[in-house]
Formats: C-alpha cells, sequence, structure tokens
C-alpha cells in the first residue's frame, strides 16, 4: 500500500496505537478510569466523561472527547483477553506516558505501540 499525502499539513496530528494481553477482563467502569487517567497524564481538557459500552458476546469499549480530539479504547472477553487503545489528538502528547499509564492500569503480560 502506498503512504498517504498530507491533506492537511498545517493541521497538527499525533496518533498512537498501544494493543496488549490484560492480566484480567476488563470491564467498562475500568475504562473509564483509565480514559479519565490517561487525559489528565497527558494534558488534554475532556470535554465530557469518558462513555462506555459493554457487550455480553465480546467485551467493552470506551471513548473520551478531548478539546484537540480523543481516544477510544477497546476491550475484548472472547476470544481471547486483548486490548487497543487508539489515540488520536491535534496538540503534542508524549507516547511514553501514555504507555506508562496503561501499563499501569492493565498490567499487559505483552504490549505493542506504534505510532502510525
Amino acid at each position: 500500500m502506498s503512504s498517504m499525502r498530507d491533506l492537511a499539513p498545517e493541521i497538527f496530528r499525533q496518533r498512537l496505537i498501544i494493543e496488549g494481553i490484560p492480566v484480567a477482563e476488563i470491564t467498562a467502569e475500568h475504562i473509564r478510569h483509565y480514559l479519565s487517567e490517561l487525559s489528565s497524564a497527558l494534558g488534554m481538557q475532556a470535554l465530557s466523561p469518558p462513555i462506555t459500552h459493554s457487550s455480553g458476546k465480546f467485551g467493552a469499549a470506551g471513548w473520551i472527547h478531548w478539546e484537540t480530539s480523543g481516544a477510544h479504547f477497546y476491550a475484548w472477553k472472547t476470544p481471547r483477553l486483548f486490548f487497543s487503545v487508539d489515540i488520536y489528538t491535534c496538540a503534542p502528547f508524549d507516547p511514553l506516558t501514555a504507555i506508562k499509564v496503561t501499563r499501569r492500569h492493565f498490567r499487559p503480560t505483552d504490549i505493542e505501540y506504534r505510532e502510525p
């Protein structure tokens, strides 16, 4: 696949994807707490409290709206315990801080991350 053209070079954008294998099932309450702490740690102004939804079949998900974009969180319980965080902002943030907060909250046995 070819690289994508930057259609708005005057708008700063930063993305970080973090994925991991948690030691226990992640609930909607865990996600709300995590997204709130992530907001504070990254210095992002939340425009609303985190919003979460749960699926009895697959797991839970959540989203937080920041003044400068937001973050999505997805947690699977089946077919295996797994989580994926997608942080997208129009303000700079320290990726290592986001990774540290994620490790502290979910104590993953394995974690991967990248800035696309």
